[in-house]
């Protein structure tokens, strides 16, 4: 009788298990992402227009002002994943913080240093204020390496932390600050303000990488089928939108209440497909990771390299492959 009882235990904790498995996308996936702009229409693509729904996954999109909040809020439980730079992940994984890279959306950085056109030089920011969003984030992390780049102490000018793309222009036209690391999409519009890009992101720190995703072991650990259907989506979101120029800058517009005479939209978007930016199949490109490894020891932001193993997480990924080769 009591192998009996152990085989029908057995039996009703396998069809629990399978269940939980089962029911997992029943439960929202929260995904947090920097407010909309111009570029929303290839970022956003997967939840706008149901690419998450065909893998099966319900997403909450959380529009969240810079990285760093993204980074906190995943770290402490609020968010399921996010997109954003990666070099807050490494910085946060050096210090034993729970966050896993498990993809990458936007492979090559579109942004720039902006200044006032009577600026020529690098030289010239010296005892200037730079606007970043805020230390650590990306815009920081590229502002000391454009510095570096230049040969220029990082100490030679200052630096204020001022939220978004929009928040940082608009500080430099009103020449609060002397410099602004930009999204390339102000380009368009900036001459009308005397603005001009003075370096830009590809040609000082070309390796580095705009835009992945994140989660952490936890979530992954809890939830791996709701990951890999969650990154399926977004390969598939990000195919339609390289794809469907109009359809993207359509979303681009709805999503972040942009004019449609506004230029930035499609200025973003054919830079990033001149530039072979977007990552459809959400690689993890390691050349990229070890040179951003060794950039964050450059700039003062590591001590040393770490192990890139202890933060990147390529299994999700995997499973996501196997999802959409399944649909086609």
């Amino acid at each position: 009788m009591r192998k009996v009882y152990t085989a029908v235990i057995a039996l009703l904790v396998s069809f629990a298990c399978i269940g939980g498995a089962a029911a997992q996308s029943s439960k929202p996936w929260r995904h947090g992402l920097i407010m909309p702009k111009s570029d929303a229409g290839i970022l956003l693509m997967a939840a706008e227009r149901g690419f998450f729904k065909k893998v099966g996954l319900d997403v909450q999109i959380v529009p969240i002002k810079d990285d760093g909040i993204l980074l906190k809020a995943l770290i402490s439980g609020d968010l399921d994943s996010f997109e954003g730079g990666p070099s807050g992940a490494l910085i946060a994984a050096a210090h034993g913080a729970d966050v896993k890279v498990i993809g990458c959306s936007w492979l090559v950085v579109p942004h720039g240093i902006f200044v006032h056109d009577d600026i020529t030089s690098m030289e010239q920011l010296k005892g200037k204020t730079i606007a970043i969003s805020s230390p650590g984030a990306f815009p920081d992390i590229f502002a000391r390496g454009a510095l570096a780049h230049f040969n220029i102490p990082e100490d030679a000018v200052h630096y204020a932390s001022l939220g978004g793309d929009l928040d940082r222009y608009r500080a430099l036209v009103a020449h609060v600050v002397g410099g602004a690391v930009v999204s390339g999409e102000y380009t368009p519009i900036a001459a009308k303000e005397h603005i001009k890009m003075l370096v830009s992101a590809q040609e000082a720190l070309p390796l580095m990488p705009r835009m992945c995703l994140h989660s952490t072991g936890r979530t992954l650990a809890e939830r791996p089928q709701d990951a890999a259907k969650f990154l399926a989506g977004e390969m598939l979101g990000l195919t339609y939108a390289v794809a469907h120029k109009d359809e993207a800058i359509k979303v681009t517009d709805e999503v972040a209440n942009i004019k449609p005479d506004d230029p930035r939209p499609a200025y973003i978007y054919d830079l990033a497909m001149r530039q072979h930016a977007i990552g459809t199949d959400v690689p993890i490109p390691m050349d990229k990771f070890n040179w951003l490894n060794n950039e964050l020891v450059k700039v003062g932001s590591l001590a040393q390299p770490m192990d890139l193993s202890k933060v990147l997480d390529g299994k999700p990924r995997e499973q996501a492959l196997k999802i959409v080769a399944q649909m086609h």
